[in-house]
């Protein structure tokens, strides 16, 4: 039987990109798939996941979130599958200077996320978005990307919350 993941990420804050936590100063981004580079630069220690591990599974892609121009560091990391229907998230995660109550930017989560939702309607899923999510945050993914509770942990972000993600974060 295959473990699950839950998602177990506080969303900080939606914003149009990604913030500087400091000066508030907005940076555009870009979401990329992660290279045999990136994965080789991974430090475990940086990382709550083994994201090496992750991108070794033939059913997931993951993407890095990146300031655009400056490939070298990645602010955050998202494993997505193609479910057919729908896109599944196994894994999100911000890069650990990102985390805690001295992060260096904030909307990390909420952009990886709207990337997600991207890829949903590109894959013509009309922005349907699956994820288990720790029973803790269900009320906070709920208030925060509208998500829906579809039983057990079970959740998932409709067309027109997706809508609204999207519209936050890409152009």
């Amino acid at each position: 039987m295959k473990k699950k993941t839950y998602i177990n990420i506080e969303i900080d804050s939606l914003t149009n990109s990604i913030v500087n936590a400091l000066s508030g100063d907005s940076f555009d981004t870009e979401v990329l798939p992660l290279s045999k580079k990136d994965i080789k630069n991974l430090k475990k220690r940086d990382w709550n996941f083994d994201w090496k591990a992750e991108n070794k599974k033939a059913d997931r892609s993951v993407f890095k979130l990146i300031i655009e121009g400056n490939e070298n560091i990645i602010q955050g990391l998202i494993s997505l599958s193609d479910e057919n229907d729908h896109i599944f998230m196994h894994l999100i995660e911000s890069a650990i200077f990102n985390k805690g109550k001295i992060k260096a930017y904030v909307g990390i989560p909420g952009n990886l996320i709207a990337f997600a939702c991207k890829v949903s309607f590109e894959n013509g899923y009309e922005g349907f978005v699956a994820f288990e999510s720790k029973s803790a945050l269900i009320k906070h993914y709920q208030e925060t990307l509208f998500a829906k509770l579809l039983g057990g942990n079970r959740m998932y972000i409709d067309g027109v919350a997706a809508k609204r993600l999207i519209k936050q974060y890409f152009k």
